[in-house]
Protein backbone atom coordinates (compact mmCIF):
# COMPACT_ATOMS: atom_id res chain seq x y z
CA UNK A 1 0.00 0.00 0.00
CA UNK A 2 3.00 2.53 1.28
CA UNK A 3 4.17 3.44 -2.57
CA UNK A 4 1.08 3.69 -4.05
CA UNK A 5 -1.08 6.75 -4.52
CA UNK A 6 -4.49 6.24 -3.36
CA UNK A 7 -7.97 8.30 -2.62
CA UNK A 8 -6.85 7.50 0.87
CA UNK A 9 -3.71 8.84 1.09
CA UNK A 10 -5.06 12.36 -1.14
CA UNK A 11 -7.93 13.03 1.64
CA UNK A 12 -5.38 12.17 4.58
CA UNK A 13 -3.90 14.76 2.87
CA UNK A 14 -6.22 17.03 2.15
CA UNK A 15 -7.27 16.87 6.00
CA UNK A 16 -3.16 17.76 6.88
CA UNK A 17 -3.40 20.70 4.60
CA UNK A 18 -7.19 21.89 5.99
CA UNK A 19 -5.93 21.63 9.62
CA UNK A 20 -2.93 23.61 8.97
CA UNK A 21 -5.35 26.14 7.02
CA UNK A 22 -7.48 26.52 9.93
CA UNK A 23 -4.58 26.97 12.34
CA UNK A 24 -2.79 29.78 10.17
CA UNK A 25 -5.83 31.53 9.57
CA UNK A 26 -7.14 31.61 13.24
CA UNK A 27 -10.11 33.18 14.38
CA UNK A 28 -13.76 31.27 14.97
CA UNK A 29 -13.10 27.58 14.78
CA UNK A 30 -16.86 26.68 14.44
CA UNK A 31 -15.77 26.67 10.47
CA UNK A 32 -14.37 23.46 11.32
CA UNK A 33 -17.67 22.21 10.59
CA UNK A 34 -17.92 23.36 6.94
CA UNK A 35 -14.56 21.50 6.00
CA UNK A 36 -15.85 17.73 5.43
CA UNK A 37 -17.97 19.41 2.94
CA UNK A 38 -14.81 21.27 1.37
CA UNK A 39 -12.97 18.25 1.26
CA UNK A 40 -15.92 16.05 0.21
CA UNK A 41 -18.01 18.28 -2.21
CA UNK A 42 -20.86 17.95 -3.98
CA UNK A 43 -24.09 15.43 -3.63
CA UNK A 44 -22.57 12.27 -5.16
CA UNK A 45 -20.63 10.01 -2.80
CA UNK A 46 -17.55 8.89 -4.45
CA UNK A 47 -15.74 6.19 -2.37
CA UNK A 48 -19.08 4.99 -0.28
CA UNK A 49 -22.41 4.17 -0.40
CA UNK A 50 -23.57 7.30 1.13
CA UNK A 51 -21.65 11.07 0.85
CA UNK A 52 -22.99 11.61 4.62
CA UNK A 53 -20.65 8.96 5.86
CA UNK A 54 -17.40 10.25 4.01
CA UNK A 55 -18.06 13.54 5.16
CA UNK A 56 -18.83 11.90 8.82
CA UNK A 57 -15.17 10.46 8.07
CA UNK A 58 -13.80 12.96 7.26
CA UNK A 59 -14.94 14.92 10.51
CA UNK A 60 -13.11 12.41 12.66
CA UNK A 61 -10.10 12.46 10.74
CA UNK A 62 -9.78 16.39 11.12
CA UNK A 63 -10.54 15.77 14.96
CA UNK A 64 -7.74 13.62 14.81
CA UNK A 65 -5.57 15.55 13.38
CA UNK A 66 -6.36 18.40 15.58
CA UNK A 67 -5.51 16.21 18.47
CA UNK A 68 -8.90 15.56 19.52
CA UNK A 69 -10.20 12.20 20.47
CA UNK A 70 -13.07 10.55 18.64
CA UNK A 71 -16.59 11.77 19.57
CA UNK A 72 -18.96 9.03 20.99
CA UNK A 73 -21.10 7.12 18.50
CA UNK A 74 -23.50 6.99 20.97
CA UNK A 75 -24.69 10.19 21.59
CA UNK A 76 -24.91 13.83 20.10
CA UNK A 77 -21.60 15.90 19.81
CA UNK A 78 -20.66 19.01 17.46
CA UNK A 79 -17.46 18.63 15.39
CA UNK A 80 -16.05 21.54 17.15
CA UNK A 81 -16.03 19.62 20.89
CA UNK A 82 -12.80 20.73 22.90
CA UNK A 83 -11.26 23.17 19.34
CA UNK A 84 -11.05 25.76 21.61
CA UNK A 85 -8.68 24.13 24.59
CA UNK A 86 -6.94 22.52 21.54
CA UNK A 87 -6.11 25.76 19.98
CA UNK A 88 -2.88 26.50 22.71
CA UNK A 89 0.47 26.54 21.73
CA UNK A 90 1.75 23.34 23.40
CA UNK A 91 -0.31 20.20 24.14
CA UNK A 92 0.78 16.37 24.20
CA UNK A 93 -0.91 13.51 23.06
CA UNK A 94 -4.03 12.08 24.85
CA UNK A 95 -3.95 8.42 24.72
CA UNK A 96 -4.74 6.45 22.38
CA UNK A 97 -2.47 7.80 19.82
CA UNK A 98 -3.26 5.02 16.73
CA UNK A 99 -7.37 5.04 16.43
CA UNK A 100 -9.40 3.05 14.42
CA UNK A 101 -12.46 4.97 13.07
CA UNK A 102 -15.31 2.54 13.49
CA UNK A 103 -17.73 3.20 10.89
CA UNK A 104 -15.26 3.74 8.57
CA UNK A 105 -13.80 -0.07 9.24
CA UNK A 106 -15.24 -2.38 6.42
CA UNK A 107 -15.16 -5.51 9.13
CA UNK A 108 -12.49 -7.15 6.69
CA UNK A 109 -12.63 -11.30 7.33
CA UNK A 110 -9.63 -11.95 9.99
CA UNK A 111 -8.15 -15.30 8.96
CA UNK A 112 -11.01 -16.81 6.48
CA UNK A 113 -10.23 -18.91 3.34
CA UNK A 114 -12.29 -19.12 0.38
CA UNK A 115 -12.56 -20.84 -3.03
CA UNK A 116 -12.08 -18.19 -5.85
CA UNK A 117 -13.30 -18.00 -9.63
CA UNK A 118 -9.41 -20.00 -10.24
CA UNK A 119 -11.01 -23.35 -8.92
CA UNK A 120 -11.34 -26.06 -11.69
CA UNK A 121 -13.47 -28.37 -9.65
CA UNK A 122 -10.81 -31.13 -11.12
CA UNK A 123 -11.36 -34.46 -10.81
CA UNK A 124 -8.82 -35.43 -7.90
CA UNK A 125 -10.11 -32.18 -5.55
CA UNK A 126 -7.44 -32.75 -3.13
CA UNK A 127 -8.76 -29.83 -1.42
CA UNK A 128 -11.55 -31.90 0.10
CA UNK A 129 -9.48 -35.01 0.45
CA UNK A 130 -6.80 -32.89 3.17
CA UNK A 131 -9.52 -31.40 4.91
CA UNK A 132 -9.96 -32.90 8.54
CA UNK A 133 -13.67 -31.44 9.06
CA UNK A 134 -15.62 -32.22 5.49
CA UNK A 135 -15.83 -28.29 4.94
CA UNK A 136 -15.27 -28.71 1.28
CA UNK A 137 -17.60 -29.47 -1.12
CA UNK A 138 -18.79 -29.38 -4.12
CA UNK A 139 -22.16 -27.10 -4.82
CA UNK A 140 -23.66 -25.69 -7.91
CA UNK A 141 -20.87 -26.56 -9.81
CA UNK A 142 -17.98 -25.18 -7.88
CA UNK A 143 -16.07 -26.26 -4.85
CA UNK A 144 -17.32 -24.21 -1.44
CA UNK A 145 -16.13 -24.10 1.73
CA UNK A 146 -18.64 -24.29 4.55
CA UNK A 147 -17.59 -21.61 7.22
CA UNK A 148 -19.36 -22.98 10.71
CA UNK A 149 -16.85 -26.28 9.60
CA UNK A 150 -13.49 -24.32 8.68
CA UNK A 151 -10.77 -25.00 11.71
CA UNK A 152 -8.98 -22.43 9.82
CA UNK A 153 -6.04 -25.03 9.47
CA UNK A 154 -4.71 -23.41 5.61
CA UNK A 155 -4.61 -27.60 4.16
CA UNK A 156 -7.25 -27.05 1.51
CA UNK A 157 -5.06 -23.91 0.31
CA UNK A 158 -2.02 -25.74 0.19
CA UNK A 159 -2.95 -29.17 -1.54
CA UNK A 160 -5.04 -27.00 -4.38
CA UNK A 161 -2.30 -27.39 -7.48
CA UNK A 162 -4.49 -23.72 -9.05
CA UNK A 163 -3.73 -21.62 -5.96
CA UNK A 164 -7.59 -20.88 -5.97
CA UNK A 165 -8.00 -21.35 -2.27
CA UNK A 166 -7.63 -17.87 -0.68
CA UNK A 167 -6.82 -16.45 3.13
CA UNK A 168 -8.08 -13.66 3.50
CA UNK A 169 -6.60 -11.17 6.69
CA UNK A 170 -7.13 -8.08 7.74
CA UNK A 171 -4.59 -5.63 5.81
CA UNK A 172 -4.17 -3.66 9.23
CA UNK A 173 -4.09 -6.75 11.32
CA UNK A 174 -1.76 -8.59 8.72
CA UNK A 175 0.46 -5.10 8.82
CA UNK A 176 0.51 -5.42 12.52
CA UNK A 177 3.75 -7.13 13.84
CA UNK A 178 2.58 -7.26 17.60
CA UNK A 179 -0.87 -9.11 16.86
CA UNK A 180 -2.66 -5.81 18.33
CA UNK A 181 -5.34 -6.05 16.40
CA UNK A 182 -8.22 -8.03 16.77
CA UNK A 183 -12.05 -7.91 15.83
CA UNK A 184 -15.04 -7.09 17.73
CA UNK A 185 -18.48 -8.97 18.21
CA UNK A 186 -19.53 -6.59 15.35
CA UNK A 187 -16.88 -8.06 13.17
CA UNK A 188 -14.93 -4.46 13.29
CA UNK A 189 -11.08 -3.55 13.71
CA UNK A 190 -10.02 -3.07 17.42
CA UNK A 191 -6.81 -2.46 18.88
CA UNK A 192 -5.54 -3.46 21.68
CA UNK A 193 -3.39 -0.54 23.13
CA UNK A 194 -1.22 -2.51 25.87
CA UNK A 195 0.35 -4.52 22.93
CA UNK A 196 0.47 -1.39 20.19
CA UNK A 197 3.71 0.33 19.70
CA UNK A 198 2.39 2.87 17.50
CA UNK A 199 4.43 2.04 14.24
CA UNK A 200 1.43 3.02 12.14
CA UNK A 201 1.75 -0.24 9.91
CA UNK A 202 -2.16 -0.32 10.05
CA UNK A 203 -3.07 2.99 9.16
CA UNK A 204 -0.95 3.34 6.01
CA UNK A 205 -1.88 -0.42 5.53
CA UNK A 206 -5.97 -0.07 6.07
CA UNK A 207 -7.69 -0.07 2.18
CA UNK A 208 -10.21 1.70 3.74
CA UNK A 209 -8.82 4.70 5.77
CA UNK A 210 -10.32 3.80 8.90
CA UNK A 211 -7.27 4.43 10.76
CA UNK A 212 -5.32 7.84 12.39
CA UNK A 213 -3.48 9.03 14.38
CA UNK A 214 -3.33 12.02 16.32
CA UNK A 215 -1.82 15.42 15.48
CA UNK A 216 0.39 18.52 16.38
CA UNK A 217 -0.17 20.49 13.33
CA UNK A 218 -2.78 22.97 15.07
CA UNK A 219 -0.90 23.66 17.93
CA UNK A 220 2.45 23.90 16.64
CA UNK A 221 1.12 26.58 13.94
CA UNK A 222 -0.08 28.29 16.97
CA UNK A 223 3.15 28.57 18.53
CA UNK A 224 4.56 30.24 15.35
CA UNK A 225 1.76 32.44 15.34
CA UNK A 226 2.27 33.83 19.03
CA UNK A 227 5.82 34.83 17.96
CA UNK A 228 7.62 31.42 19.64
CA UNK A 229 11.42 31.22 17.91
CA UNK A 230 10.42 27.07 16.72
CA UNK A 231 13.36 25.69 15.53
CA UNK A 232 13.01 22.60 13.11
CA UNK A 233 14.84 19.23 13.56
CA UNK A 234 14.60 16.89 10.40
CA UNK A 235 15.19 13.67 10.08
CA UNK A 236 17.47 12.67 7.82
CA UNK A 237 14.71 10.56 5.86
CA UNK A 238 14.06 14.12 4.34
CA UNK A 239 15.58 13.85 1.54
CA UNK A 240 13.75 13.65 -1.22
CA UNK A 241 10.33 14.41 0.20
CA UNK A 242 9.16 17.02 -0.43
CA UNK A 243 9.95 16.72 -4.56
CA UNK A 244 12.97 16.72 -7.07
CA UNK A 245 13.19 21.06 -6.68
CA UNK A 246 13.43 21.06 -3.13
CA UNK A 247 17.07 20.15 -2.34
CA UNK A 248 18.31 19.82 1.21
CA UNK A 249 20.08 23.15 0.25
CA UNK A 250 16.86 24.81 -0.21
CA UNK A 251 14.71 23.14 2.27
CA UNK A 252 15.48 26.27 5.19
CA UNK A 253 14.26 28.71 3.16
CA UNK A 254 11.29 26.71 2.22
CA UNK A 255 10.86 25.76 6.17
CA UNK A 256 11.20 29.68 7.15
CA UNK A 257 8.11 30.47 4.64
CA UNK A 258 6.02 28.54 7.17
CA UNK A 259 7.39 30.96 10.31
CA UNK A 260 10.12 27.92 11.33
CA UNK A 261 13.14 30.04 12.83
CA UNK A 262 15.35 27.74 11.45
CA UNK A 263 16.39 23.73 10.74
CA UNK A 264 18.76 21.90 12.24
CA UNK A 265 19.88 17.70 10.15
CA UNK A 266 18.77 15.35 13.36
CA UNK A 267 22.01 13.45 11.45
CA UNK A 268 24.05 15.41 14.31
CA UNK A 269 22.29 13.60 16.90
CA UNK A 270 22.33 10.57 15.26
CA UNK A 271 26.03 10.93 14.62
CA UNK A 272 26.12 11.28 18.96
CA UNK A 273 23.53 8.21 19.04
CA UNK A 274 26.41 6.27 16.86
CA UNK A 275 29.11 7.01 19.03
CA UNK A 276 27.27 5.85 22.21
CA UNK A 277 26.28 2.50 21.03
CA UNK A 278 29.79 1.97 19.66
CA UNK A 279 30.80 2.66 22.88
CA UNK A 280 28.20 0.57 24.88
CA UNK A 281 29.03 -1.99 22.42
CA UNK A 282 32.53 -2.63 23.31
CA UNK A 283 32.34 -1.84 26.92
CA UNK A 284 29.42 -4.44 27.05
CA UNK A 285 29.74 -7.29 24.73
CA UNK A 286 30.37 -10.05 25.23
CA UNK A 287 31.76 -8.96 28.80
CA UNK A 288 28.53 -7.90 30.72
CA UNK A 289 25.84 -8.87 28.31
CA UNK A 290 24.93 -10.99 25.33
CA UNK A 291 24.38 -8.76 22.77
CA UNK A 292 23.24 -5.61 22.61
CA UNK A 293 20.43 -4.29 20.50
CA UNK A 294 20.05 -0.60 19.06
CA UNK A 295 17.98 1.89 20.38
CA UNK A 296 16.49 4.27 17.26
CA UNK A 297 13.30 3.05 16.31
CA UNK A 298 10.74 3.87 19.48
CA UNK A 299 8.43 0.72 18.29
CA UNK A 300 11.63 -1.58 17.83
CA UNK A 301 12.52 -0.85 21.03
CA UNK A 302 9.21 -1.09 22.70
CA UNK A 303 8.22 -3.97 21.56
CA UNK A 304 11.71 -6.09 22.41
CA UNK A 305 10.87 -4.92 25.85
CA UNK A 306 7.46 -5.77 26.19
CA UNK A 307 7.86 -8.97 24.35
CA UNK A 308 10.79 -10.40 25.79
CA UNK A 309 11.69 -8.27 29.29
CA UNK A 310 14.49 -10.58 29.81
CA UNK A 311 15.98 -8.54 27.31
CA UNK A 312 15.31 -5.21 28.05
CA UNK A 313 19.01 -4.20 29.32
CA UNK A 314 20.34 -5.64 26.32
CA UNK A 315 18.39 -3.07 24.33
CA UNK A 316 20.79 0.09 24.27
CA UNK A 317 20.39 3.06 26.79
CA UNK A 318 21.37 5.91 24.18
CA UNK A 319 19.36 8.64 23.53
CA UNK A 320 17.68 8.60 20.32
CA UNK A 321 18.72 11.13 17.51
CA UNK A 322 15.62 13.13 18.01
CA UNK A 323 16.59 13.26 21.68
CA UNK A 324 20.34 14.27 21.56
CA UNK A 325 19.56 16.55 18.71
CA UNK A 326 16.30 18.60 20.66
CA UNK A 327 18.62 18.76 23.82
CA UNK A 328 21.52 20.29 21.65
CA UNK A 329 19.13 23.03 20.41
CA UNK A 330 17.55 23.44 24.13
CA UNK A 331 20.88 23.96 25.49
CA UNK A 332 21.65 26.98 22.97
CA UNK A 333 18.11 28.14 23.72
CA UNK A 334 16.50 26.94 26.58
CA UNK A 335 13.46 29.51 25.41
CA UNK A 336 13.38 27.70 22.08
CA UNK A 337 10.27 25.43 20.89
CA UNK A 338 12.10 22.27 19.13
CA UNK A 339 9.84 20.20 16.54
CA UNK A 340 11.18 17.10 15.38
CA UNK A 341 9.70 16.41 11.94
CA UNK A 342 10.63 13.06 10.44
CA UNK A 343 9.04 10.07 8.93
CA UNK A 344 7.30 7.54 11.38
CA UNK A 345 4.07 7.99 14.30
CA UNK A 346 6.34 6.09 16.60
CA UNK A 347 8.27 9.33 17.57
CA UNK A 348 5.02 11.08 18.50
CA UNK A 349 4.83 8.03 21.14
CA UNK A 350 8.64 8.52 22.00
CA UNK A 351 7.57 12.63 22.47
CA UNK A 352 5.05 11.97 24.75
CA UNK A 353 7.46 10.70 27.41
CA UNK A 354 7.66 12.87 30.33
CA UNK A 355 11.48 12.33 30.38
CA UNK A 356 11.11 13.67 26.87
CA UNK A 357 8.86 16.08 26.58
CA UNK A 358 10.98 18.89 28.03
CA UNK A 359 13.27 18.36 25.22
CA UNK A 360 10.77 17.47 21.68
CA UNK A 361 8.05 20.21 21.72
CA UNK A 362 6.30 19.00 19.05
CA UNK A 363 6.10 16.06 16.15
CA UNK A 364 5.02 16.14 12.45
CA UNK A 365 5.76 13.36 10.15
CA UNK A 366 6.84 14.63 6.41
CA UNK A 367 2.72 14.29 5.41
CA UNK A 368 1.61 16.80 8.06
CA UNK A 369 4.23 19.00 7.13
CA UNK A 370 3.54 19.30 3.41
CA UNK A 371 0.09 20.19 4.87
CA UNK A 372 1.54 23.26 6.02
CA UNK A 373 3.43 23.86 2.81
CA UNK A 374 -0.30 23.57 1.00
CA UNK A 375 -2.20 25.57 3.01
CA UNK A 376 0.59 28.41 2.89
CA UNK A 377 0.79 27.87 -0.87
CA UNK A 378 4.53 27.51 -0.70
CA UNK A 379 5.69 27.59 -3.86
CA UNK A 380 8.02 24.00 -3.54
CA UNK A 381 9.15 24.36 -7.52
CA UNK A 382 10.47 27.51 -7.02
CA UNK A 383 12.48 27.84 -3.79
CA UNK A 384 14.98 30.94 -3.95
CA UNK A 385 17.79 29.57 -1.44
CA UNK A 386 20.97 27.99 -0.58
CA UNK A 387 21.62 27.21 2.69
CA UNK A 388 23.46 23.99 2.81
CA UNK A 389 23.33 21.79 6.00
CA UNK A 390 26.63 20.78 6.94
CA UNK A 391 27.12 19.64 10.30
CA UNK A 392 25.90 16.03 9.80
CA UNK A 393 28.38 13.55 9.04
CA UNK A 394 27.82 10.44 5.98
CA UNK A 395 27.35 7.95 9.09
CA UNK A 396 24.35 9.87 10.65
CA UNK A 397 22.58 10.23 7.83
CA UNK A 398 22.51 6.78 7.19
CA UNK A 399 20.60 5.69 9.81
CA UNK A 400 17.13 6.22 8.23
CA UNK A 401 17.79 2.90 5.67
CA UNK A 402 17.62 -0.55 6.72
CA UNK A 403 21.02 -1.80 8.12
CA UNK A 404 22.11 2.15 8.15
CA UNK A 405 22.39 2.57 11.95
CA UNK A 406 24.32 -0.88 12.15
CA UNK A 407 26.89 0.54 9.86
CA UNK A 408 27.73 3.42 11.30
CA UNK A 409 27.82 1.88 14.83
CA UNK A 410 30.24 -0.93 13.57
CA UNK A 411 32.30 1.87 11.64
CA UNK A 412 32.50 4.18 14.62
CA UNK A 413 33.75 0.83 16.98
CA UNK A 414 35.91 0.34 14.20
CA UNK A 415 37.54 3.49 14.68
CA UNK A 416 37.72 2.96 18.41
CA UNK A 417 38.76 -0.43 18.86
CA UNK A 418 40.10 -1.80 15.12
CA UNK A 419 40.68 -5.15 16.65
CA UNK A 420 37.43 -6.09 17.04
CA UNK A 421 35.05 -7.89 15.16
CA UNK A 422 31.75 -7.12 15.45
CA UNK A 423 28.96 -9.52 13.85
CA UNK A 424 25.88 -8.01 12.77
CA UNK A 425 22.03 -9.24 12.63
CA UNK A 426 19.52 -6.81 11.23
CA UNK A 427 15.89 -6.98 11.08
CA UNK A 428 12.98 -4.66 9.46
CA UNK A 429 9.65 -5.05 10.42
CA UNK A 430 8.30 -6.17 14.00
CA UNK A 431 7.19 -9.61 12.60
CA UNK A 432 11.17 -9.58 11.82
CA UNK A 433 12.18 -8.52 15.03
CA UNK A 434 10.17 -11.02 16.97
CA UNK A 435 12.14 -13.43 15.20
CA UNK A 436 15.58 -12.27 15.71
CA UNK A 437 14.88 -11.99 19.29
CA UNK A 438 13.40 -15.41 19.29
CA UNK A 439 16.78 -16.73 17.67
CA UNK A 440 18.91 -14.59 20.13
CA UNK A 441 17.36 -16.82 23.14
CA UNK A 442 19.24 -19.39 21.82
CA UNK A 443 22.09 -17.77 22.15
CA UNK A 444 22.90 -18.17 18.19
CA UNK A 445 23.65 -14.09 18.48
CA UNK A 446 25.55 -14.16 21.37
CA UNK A 447 28.14 -11.46 20.80
CA UNK A 448 26.01 -9.65 17.84
CA UNK A 449 24.71 -6.32 16.98
CA UNK A 450 21.37 -6.08 16.31
CA UNK A 451 19.60 -3.53 14.39
CA UNK A 452 15.60 -3.20 14.68
CA UNK A 453 13.33 -1.45 12.62
CA UNK A 454 9.62 -1.31 13.14
CA UNK A 455 8.92 -0.30 9.54
CA UNK A 456 9.97 -2.81 6.39
CA UNK A 457 12.82 -0.72 4.37
CA UNK A 458 13.71 1.23 7.55
CA UNK A 459 12.92 4.49 8.38
CA UNK A 460 12.27 5.72 4.96
CA UNK A 461 9.12 3.35 4.59
CA UNK A 462 7.64 5.17 8.03
CA UNK A 463 4.03 5.87 7.86
CA UNK A 464 4.19 9.44 7.83
CA UNK A 465 6.58 9.47 4.40
CA UNK A 466 5.65 11.04 1.12
CA UNK A 467 7.82 9.03 -1.46
CA UNK A 468 8.07 5.49 -2.18
CA UNK A 469 11.22 3.65 -0.24
CA UNK A 470 13.05 2.13 -2.69
CA UNK A 471 13.50 6.12 -4.32
CA UNK A 472 14.17 7.68 -1.24
CA UNK A 473 16.84 4.92 -0.12
CA UNK A 474 18.85 5.72 -3.89
CA UNK A 475 18.21 9.74 -2.65
CA UNK A 476 19.15 8.96 0.86
CA UNK A 477 22.76 7.19 -0.06
CA UNK A 478 23.47 9.75 -2.37
CA UNK A 479 23.49 12.67 0.07
CA UNK A 480 25.06 10.32 2.54
CA UNK A 481 28.12 10.35 0.30
CA UNK A 482 27.96 14.10 -0.22
CA UNK A 483 28.42 14.69 3.50
CA UNK A 484 32.19 15.89 3.54
CA UNK A 485 32.48 14.66 7.21
CA UNK A 486 32.36 10.89 6.98
CA UNK A 487 33.28 9.63 10.44
CA UNK A 488 30.43 10.11 12.90
CA UNK A 489 34.04 10.89 15.55
CA UNK A 490 34.83 14.09 13.44
CA UNK A 491 31.29 15.43 14.76
CA UNK A 492 31.34 18.75 16.01
CA UNK A 493 29.52 17.90 18.96
CA UNK A 494 31.29 15.14 20.54
CA UNK A 495 32.50 17.64 23.39
CA UNK A 496 28.79 18.23 23.52
CA UNK A 497 27.82 14.23 24.17
CA UNK A 498 27.94 14.50 28.22
CA UNK A 499 26.17 17.58 28.72
CA UNK A 500 23.27 16.05 26.98
CA UNK A 501 23.16 13.07 28.79
CA UNK A 502 22.79 14.51 31.67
Amino acid sequence: MRPIDSAVGDIRRKVFTEVARLAYEGGDYSRLEELPYKIIPGEVAHYRESIFLERAIVGERLRLAIGLPLRPLAEHAPLTQGIDESAVAEKYYEPPLINIIKFACNGCPDGKYIISNGCQCCLAHPCTEVCPKDAVSLCNDRFVIDQEKCIKCGRCKDACPYGAVLRMERPCAKACGVNAIRSDEEGLAVINQEKCVSCGMCLVNCPFGAISDKGQIFQLIHAINQGEKVVAIIAPAFVGQFGVKVTPNKLNAAMQQLGFDHIVEVAVGADLCTIEEAKDFLKNVPGKQPFMGTSCCPSWSVMAKKNFPEFAEYISMSLTPMVLTARLQKKQDPNCKVVFVGPCASKKLEASRHSVRSDVDFVLTFEELMGMFKAKEVDLDNINGDDPLTEGTAIGRGFPVSKGVAQAVVATAKQIAPEREINVVCAEGLNECKEMLKKAKTGIYDGYLLEGMACPGGCVAGAGTLQPTKKSTILINQYKKSASLKNALKSDYTNALKSLKE
